[in-house]
């Protein structure tokens, strides 16, 4: 049984709880990391003659189960570790984490019991990564990934800057043009590609592969970027390992090599570039009139990024602070220059605290020297409102990264979103390329209308602007508002309490709401084959990217709903279940919607007693079994709950009226505020025969009675419950392919990827119908009509007062 990627993501992170604490996680990340890649490289290389890695004797992860709980374990991982490399020319790139270092891991029995329970957790057979490869789909290169995110998040400010966040990875692998690729010779670099992330992301769009080159100036760092390479399968990738700017590795002859793609996310702002650098002899910077600022390295990268990119056809992407955009001095020189040149395709504008090294906004820029002469613009996209908050970071969502590349591939002009930028307005803008001054992106201010609060009426400027909703309901407008006597404004034809229901059963709404449903229908018959035949070899990435691409050709021509707020709730379901349940479906068959997880029941010790506690559908969730197959059965224990509920109800009615100090039920409420049986019978015993306490005891035996009754409740919900669990846990296994796939398509998938679509279409009916409430309260007591209302409201307190005997003068 194939693992799901969260519980593998799962379980690898929880193997850092046994560093956490001890250092810092730029350092047991580095720990982490060696072990997983031991582990999988043994899972997938150990025994076959023809691998491309070799694992030696003593060299493997089953070496290091052989020395849990030795006093000298910490050696022999090294000593593991180190065959594993020699043998494959990867020393100083895995062995670079001491597991015998007693000022990170502890010493003496702790860092035994440390290590021995971390390998432990890589033992478990769950992460066989023999069993995790399906369809070509990366699982253990997006553990790795996703360990990375994690890493560099709990290092915070100073240390993450190793990774580049997957997202906007993406963007820029996808802007570039490496999709074009046709040949694996063709080259790929990344000038300072860190752990490598980038790099792979821009890789993977080729389609019959690419030759990869990157430089990283950090030796542990470098050694993850190669770590990275092999757990992605490309291996063949050259990394190295120096300075790029000062001492730039990859040469043709004493020329710098030339690359036919690249990408970077270099260091911001980075201070010591110039260190070992003439720039009045180097290749690279002859060409400007001016060298980039001793303390700001942005356009040194820059100007090396660029140099580094083919003649005539190199195409890249790399991230920059805004700043570049618009600064003076030398950087203005250097970028009207290069901006005269035209090679910049496009600049796309970034949220602010996306990256984990810095919190400032950054851009992407495009290079593309391909009939660069013959463009007569750059594309600009302000992409900087479009994100979620992710804890203290910021985030792209799905649908930001596609509507991006969407917009950028297909230089699509969106209003307070994109453009193309004629160079004529650039040169006005003396080469200020500051997005804001291009795109204006703010949203309009509501304004108060004065006249309309002094002489009523609505301002026809208010419901001009809800003209998008005016072209999809046609005759709305006009069954809601008629003109005002006043040129320029309009009065509510409808009652204002009937607002809501005049919109909701106007027929053109009733059809827009059709036409949404059907939109989603039309994609479910397109796709219905897709869903239904998964099989095995089929790929993740390619599935995923064929029904989320043909749901945004639905919805692509409905106005008002956002096609892209559809793809999300697509691509959210994706992320949280649906890619698991589609894993396991291509790995283990249909057959895996039978498949049953449970939960133990264990002993003090930790040993298992047999006993299940309770259990879950692996693809088919428990309560979708029991909706379609024992409606009848939870209906008869929600009834039974809802009894239950009221007699706790009843019991606590009780306890609330004679529960105080001097209340009748004061003699059995526990320092607790609970009532026991046991206190409660007590008292019965004692004051059965007391005729001054038979008020109190006729309460007492009330609640009895209810205690009884509520005893007797919980005992059947429990038998019903453990009933049904039987009936359901039995139905699994009967489960037919066909009526498994009616469950996972139908029921479970399609109902919620819908559901979410129709929330969107809720939003749109209740952002129509608030607006229009708004304004109507807004202007529906003019000026006059208020000071009108104040001063009656005086005269009749005048009155009151005088006839008080306090004359209000």
């Amino acid at each position: 049984m194939a693992v799901k990627k969260s519980e593998l993501y799962s379980s690898l992170w929880n193997s850092c709880d046994e560093l956490r604490g001890g250092m810092d996680a730029s350092l047991y990340k580095d720990y982490v990391l060696t072990l997983l890649f031991v582990k999988y490289v043994t899972d997938r290389f150990m025994g076959d003659r023809y691998a491309e890695i070799e694992i030696p004797v003593g060299g493997s992860f089953k070496d290091m189960i052989d020395v849990k709980g030795k006093s000298d374990i910490g050696d022999r991982m090294n000593k593991i570790i180190s065959k594993l490399a020699e043998a494959n020319g990867l020393t100083g790139i895995i062995d670079v984490a001491d597991f015998d270092d007693d000022s990170k891991l502890g010493s003496g029995k702790d860092k035994v019991d440390k290590l021995t329970n971390l390998v432990s957790i890589f033992q478990n057979e769950s992460l066989d990564f023999r069993k995790n490869r399906a369809g070509g789909d990366d699982i253990i290169g997006d553990a790795y990934e996703y360990m990375m995110k994690n890493f560099a998040s709990e290092s915070g400010k100073s240390k993450g800057q190793f990774y580049t966040p997957a997202e906007v990875s993406r963007i820029m692998a996808k802007v570039i043009g490496i999709s074009t690729a046709t040949m694996a010779s063709q080259t790929l670099y990344d000038p300072a590609c860190g752990s490598g992330s980038l790099l792979i992301r821009a890789a993977d769009e080729a389609p019959n592969g690419i030759t990869i080159y990157g430089q990283e100036y950090d030796n542990t760092t470098a050694g993850l970027a190669k770590m990275n390479l092999v757990l992605h399968n490309k291996s063949t990738g050259t990394i190295a390992n120096a300075n790029t700017l000062s001492n730039p590795k990859f040469k043709n002859g004493d020329k710098i090599e030339r690359f036919d793609f690249a990408v970077a996310n270099p260091p911001f702002s980075y201070k010591s570039w110039a260190n070992g650098i003439d720039t009045g002899s180097d290749e690279r910077f002859i060409e400007y009139s001016a060298a980039p600022p001793e303390k700001n390295g942005d356009y040194a990268w820059l100007i090396h990024f660029i140099h580094s990119l083919k003649p005539r056809k190199g195409k890249g992407a790399i991230i920059l602070p805004h700043g570049v955009l618009f600064r003076g001095n030398a950087e203005a020189t250097i970028r009207r220059e290069i901006i005269e040149k035209r090679i910049i395709k496009g600049i796309i504008g970034l949220p602010a605290n996306l990256f984990y090294g810095t919190g400032i906004p950054a851009c992407i820029i495009v290079i593309d020297k391909e009939n660069a002469q013959a463009r007569q613009g750059l594309f600009m996209i302000d992409a900087s409102k479009g994100f979620i908050k992710d804890g203290n970071k910021n985030r792209l969502r799905e649908q930001d990264i596609r509507k991006i590349v969407d917009s950028f591939n297909g230089l699509l002009e969106v209003p307070k979103y994109s453009r193309m930028i004629p160079y004529s307005e650039i040169q006005a803008n003396d080469y200020n390329l500051n997005i804001p001054r291009y795109i204006d992106s703010s949203e309009p201010e509501d304004l108060q209308d004065i006249s309309a609060h002094l002489y009523g009426g609505i301002p026809q400027r208010d419901i001009d602007i809800l003209e998008p909703y005016w072209k999809v309901f046609l005759s709305l407008r006009t069954e809601l508002f008629k003109d005002n006597s006043r040129d320029g404004y309009m009065e509510l034809k409808v009652n204002k309490d009937n607002i809501r229901e005049t919109i909701y059963h106007h027929p053109e709404f009733t059809g827009y709401a059709e036409s949404i449903k059907k939109a989603f229908e039309v994609w479910k018959t397109d796709n219905w084959t897709k869903l239904n035949e998964i099989m095995s070899g089929e790929q993740h990435k390619q599935f995923i990217e064929d029904i989320s691409k043909s749901l945004l050709d639905k919805y692509n021509k409905i106005s008002l709903i956002d096609k892209y707020d559809v793809y999300q709730c697509l691509m959210s379901y994706w992320e949280e279940t649906m890619q698991d349940d589609v894993y396991a479906i291509v790995f283990d068959g249909w057959e895996s919607g039978r498949d049953i997880e449970r939960e133990m029941v264990k002993k003090k010790d930790g040993t298992i007693t047999g006993k299940m506690k309770s259990f879950e559908g692996r693809v088919i969730p428990k309560t979708l079994m029991i909706e379609r197959y024992f409606r009848k059965e939870q209906k008869a224990i929600d009834q039974l709950e809802g009894e239950l509920e009221e007699i706790v109800a009843q019991m606590e009615e009780m306890k609330e009226e004679h529960g105080g100090e001097e209340g009748l039920l004061a003699e059995v409420i526990n320092d607790k505020g609970s009532i026991t049986k046991g206190e409660l019978q007590k008292r019965i015993k004692e004051i059965k025969d007391e005729k001054e306490a038979a008020e109190e005891l006729k309460i007492l035996q009330q609640y009895e009675k209810l205690m009884i009754k509520e005893s007797k409740l919980t005992s059947d919900i429990k038998d019903a419950v453990s009933s049904l669990d039987k009936l359901v846990y039995d139905q699994y296994e009967k489960l037919s392919i066909k009526e498994i796939k009616d469950l996972v398509v139908e029921r479970k998938w399609c109902r919620t990827i819908y559901g979410g679509i129709d929330n969107i279409y809720s939003a749109i009916s209740h952002n129509l119908t608030n607006r229009i409430i708004e304004l109507v309260e807004r202007y529906e007591e003019t000026l006059p009509q208020i000071e009108e209302e104040v001063d009656s409201y005086e005269a009749k307190v005048k009155s009151h007062l005088e006839r008080m005997g306090f004359p209000w003068k």
